[in-house]
Order: structure tokens, then sequence, then C-alpha cells
């Protein structure tokens, strides 16, 4: 059973959409990215994969879409609303991974450390523009300073797994990356792939609750 509350932030009210766990041992937060909400596939697919493991999953609209608006704020604004949210997902008492998709996996890197977070989950983070290399926000990924799982997919023009930072390159913090074969930004995958896009998203639960289950919490 889900159940969703409204949380106001200084940048406008938020959403917060609920899958506990019956027996839960950690809080994944995840918001979306600046093309879309808390419908994406992979969003969909964690929320009700995680839970039976022990997680509950706290799926979070951002203000600007909640107001119904169709482009995303400034940086800075996504981290207000994002920071003012955190106590709402932190009120049960549970260690919490902070997590996002593409512009969300941003917002949850840039704040993680000041705000507590176990660990940081960046789904399709965006390592660059497409087609820009030379912009890179690796960075940001470098400096969670926590526990951090990168899932990417394989032909993701926002940056395939091969152009991320090698492992020694975070000073702190475990960091994993886990690519979906075929998969663009959006995880989708053609269909002439050798895997199915229900196999693609099996990637994904798979080792999102194997790295949560792992986080030392």
């Amino acid at each position: 059973m889900t159940d969703s509350e409204i949380i106001q932030t200084g940048a406008g009210d938020a959403r917060i959409t609920w899958h506990p766990a019956k027996k839960a041992r950690v809080v994944l937060a995840v918001s979306h990215g600046a093309g879309g909400g808390i419908e994406a596939r992979d969003l969909r697919a964690l929320a009700a994969a995680l839970p039976p493991l022990g997680v509950s999953v706290a799926l979070v609209e951002q203000p600007w879409r909640v107001a119904g608006k169709k482009v995303a704020p400034a940086p800075r604004t996504l981290d207000t609303g994002w920071r003012d949210l955190w106590p709402a997902v932190a009120k049960r008492g549970l260690p919490v991974v902070a997590g996002g998709r593409s512009a969300g996996a941003r917002v949850a890197c840039r704040t993680a450390a000041e705000l507590g977070a176990a660990g940081v989950l960046a789904l399709s983070f965006p390592l660059h523009p497409p087609g820009r290399p030379e912009k890179s926000r690796a960075a940001e990924l470098i400096g969670a300073g926590v526990p951090t799982l990168v899932v990417q997919g394989g032909n993701d023009p926002f940056g395939k797994p091969a152009e991320f930072p090698a492992p020694d390159a975070f000073p702190e913090g475990a960091y994993e990356l886990v690519e979906v074969p075929f998969g663009d930004h959006g995880f989708a995958v053609p269909k002439r792939a050798s895997l199915t896009q229900e196999e693609a998203l099996a990637v994904i639960t798979a080792a999102v609750g194997g790295w949560l289950g792992a986080l030392p919490v």
C-alpha cells in the first residue's frame, strides 16, 4: 500500500509517495529527472522490487513538477527543495540513501554529505551534455563523499559507462558502476537487443537491491 504526503519547501511544495517495507532497515529516497516524473520505468521498478527486501522507497516529486511546470529550475533551486524535504524522508529513524535519476542524481550527489545520507544511488547520471564530453560533471559524482552506486545505460548519450571516472578517483566512499546493456538515458533497450526491456529492468533492480543489502547501515 502506498501513501503520499505534501512537504513544504523553500522552492514550493514537494510530494513524497511512499512504498513502505513491512520490516524496513533503510529508506531509499529517490527523485526524478528534468524531463519526467516518478512514473519513469526504473523508478517504478525499484518501488515494486525493493520493499520485499526491507527497503522503504520514497519517490520524490520536486516542487517544479508538483506545480505542473514543464521545465526544471536552476540546480540551486533543485537543491533547496531536496534539502528542505529531507527531514520528511529521515523522520522514520532509519538510514536514508539519497537517490535520483539524471538531474535528480546530480542533486543527490551534491547534497549527500551535508545531509548525512548513508549512500547515493545515481541512475543515468548525466556525466555531460550529449556530444559535449568536455562539459564533464564528474566532480559532482566524485564529491559525493559516501558509498555510491551508478547504474548507467550502455548507450546513454549523457555518458557511457566507459567514460566514467575510475574507482581510484574517489577519495572517500566506495564507488560501483553497473551497466545496463543497450540502455539509453531512460534505460529503454531496442527491440533488436539481446535482452528484453523486462530483463533490462531486472538488471537494475538486482544491482540496486544487492548494493543496498550490502551497505553497512
